[in-house]
């Protein structure tokens, strides 16, 4: 039996740089920065020593209905206005219910619905607790709202792999679609998290850029003087399907996803390999998958987060894999621009690699003011044309716990 070629008919997102895809896509090109002062009182109130963060430039609340906004915490809010996107996106396929998947992940899940249902026990009582509290804050809500929203009964799957668990859930879904258990699956992540106990916590772990006095240049992904990471928020979605059960209905195409690999570091619970074994191997994963040499690659979405250790660790495992090609492949920095969306992260890359191969070009880096020589990438802070021919692109994602995971995108 032929394995079925996965293709991405449609795509949706709400990010720090705009609230759909195209919007998204065309700040990104344009260099602009998703990062802001955050406006709140608590951020004084809990004297932060970071006060500033990618939030998303279009509150989900005001986007969908408000009987339904009122049932969702803000992380499945992201997830459900990018899937009526990517949905529509798609054509609103024709599909079965028990044909139709959901493969959905977060990195950390419903957070301001449990430390707001904490707040209400402490200062009123159980009573005021509300019932929908556990049903909100669990991290599968995305998933299953999604899956009854659109009416979704072949599965609905759950991933929670910190950073990396966007990705592996695009992953998941091709091996699910590949093995015969569904002909669409609406597969992505979200993450709404910008929080003080968040911002507190990777603050402590000195993860987080301190550039408070000039936050849109915080992100500055393979510069010399990065200091962290900044905190994103947002979901994106990309519709997939088999090519066959596409071309039938007529479906528009942006790409084949054609590899993915998942493995572990088993190294520490926050730091990367620092020889990057683990993530070298889901890149040979990926492109074997994608039955592709390295020669085959013209384009890199980096994981590159601006934190001083993981940056470096990341052109480690890609020099293994690469070799001195490594230096000749267009590299993107996207978290330069959006922040880091934690579980969302790696499904917005990939929407962002995707459209890359679309439009055959590699988007921009901002912010680096000189490139770390021990991060050698060829990175531009311009957009990059890729050329005419096919493509052969890879999103990589690690996360907190040793996960790493790679999707590999074919141009069409």
């Amino acid at each position: 039996m032929s394995t079925p070629r996965i293709v991405v008919t449609g795509i949706g997102a709400s990010t720090p740089l705009g609230g759909t895809a195209p919007e998204s896509w065309a700040a990104l090109l344009d260099g602009v920065s998703g990062t802001r002062t955050l406006e709140y009182d608590w951020v004084e109130k809990y004297d932060l020593p970071v006060t500033f963060a990618a939030e998303a430039k279009v509150r989900p609340d005001t986007v969908l209905a408000r009987p339904l906004a009122k049932r969702l915490d803000p992380s499945s809010q992201f997830a459900m206005v990018a899937a009526m996107e990517a949905w529509a996106d798609a054509g609103e396929p024709d599909v079965a219910p028990e044909r139709l998947g959901v493969d959905f992940a977060t990195g950390i899940g419903g957070l301001w619905t449990l430390l707001d249902g904490w707040d209400t026990l402490r200062e009123k009582g159980p009573r005021r607790v509300l019932p929908m509290t556990v049903p909100m804050l669990m991290p599968n809500a995305a998933a299953g709202n999604l899956s009854l929203h659109f009416n979704a009964r072949a599965y609905a799957r759950t991933v929670a792999s910190a950073c990396a668990s966007s990705t592996e859930s695009l992953v998941n879904a091709v091996e699910h679609i590949r093995s015969g258990l569904a002909d669409v699956v609406i597969a992505g992540g979200t993450e709404s998290v910008i929080h003080p106990v968040t911002i507190a916590s990777f603050s402590s772990m000195q993860a987080l850029s301190r550039r408070n006095d000039d936050p849109a240049t915080a992100s500055r992904p393979c510069s010399i003087d990065r200091d962290g990471f900044v905190m994103g928020e947002g979901a994106a979605v990309l519709i997939l399907e088999t090519e066959e059960h596409a071309r039938a209905r007529g479906a528009k195409i942006y790409a084949a996803i054609v590899g993915g690999g998942v493995t572990a570091d088993s190294y520490h619970i926050t730091a990367n390999d620092p020889e990057g074994l683990g993530a070298a191997r889901a890149v040979e994963m990926a492109l074997a998958m994608a039955d592709a040499s390295i020669d085959d690659v013209t384009h890199i979405n980096a994981h590159s987060t601006s934190t001083p250790v993981g940056d470096p660790n990341e052109y480690q495992a890609l020099k293994a894999v690469f070799g001195d090609r490594i230096h000749d492949i267009p590299v993107s920095a996207t978290k330069a621009s959006t922040g880091h969306l934690l579980g969302g992260t790696g499904a917005l890359e990939a929407m962002f690699t995707v459209l890359a191969l679309r439009d055959r070009v590699a988007p921009p880096t901002i912010n680096i003011s000189t490139q770390d020589p021990a991060v050698p990438f060829r990175i531009s802070g311009a957009p990059t044309p890729l050329g005419d021919g096919p493509h052969l692109a890879i999103s990589n994602s690690f996360g907190f716990g040793g996960h790493n995971a790679v999707a590999a995108f074919a141009s069409v």
